[in-house]
């Protein structure tokens, strides 16, 4: 299923749904970021996705990290919340979704690196290979919050 971000598009389609969603920033002992290069866009972005009934937020990003990169993860801390409503995501099947995410900090504790049907790629990038990469803007912005080692998360 094909996916299109739109940011403060006037052009952009009406929301139809609203979706909490949970992403993790996944470091390695080299300081190293985790990014899967995704198959619906073709960008590069942090691992994550929507919650489930079953799920706590914190245990979202878990089960996604898991999902899509094979990798087992303890959440060490919290990055933001990222709500804002000019950014909107159409899926291929009529699905145009507002997102609310909450991005974490996580450490691996096992599990193997293995692309999902949801990647083309997985790589651990260090810090200045982040702006060579296509990415959305709004994973960048997380990026960078989470690279500022804030005080206090972003609340957006």
């Amino acid at each position: 299923m094909a996916r299109t971000e739109y940011y403060d598009d006037p052009d952009a389609p009406e929301p139809n749904s609203l979706v909490v969603a949970a992403s993790a920033v996944v470091t390695d002992e080299q300081g190293r970021i985790l990014l899967q290069r995704r198959r619906d866009n073709d960008l590069w972005a942090l691992p994550g996705g929507g919650m489930e009934m079953a799920d706590s937020l914190p245990g979202a990003a878990v089960r996604e990290v898991k999902e899509e990169t094979g990798l087992d993860v303890e959440i060490t801390g919290l990055v933001g919340t990222y709500t804002d409503p000019r950014h909107v995501i159409a899926y291929s099947d009529g699905e145009v979704r507002r997102q609310f995410n909450v991005c974490f900090t996580a450490r691996v504790t096992g599990g193997e690196l293995t692309i999902s049907d949801e990647s083309t790629e997985l790589r651990f990038v260090d810090p200045g290979e982040l702006e060579s990469l296509p990415m959305h803007h709004t994973q960048r912005l997380r990026l960078r919050h989470f690279l500022q080692h804030r005080g206090a998360p972003h609340l957006g």
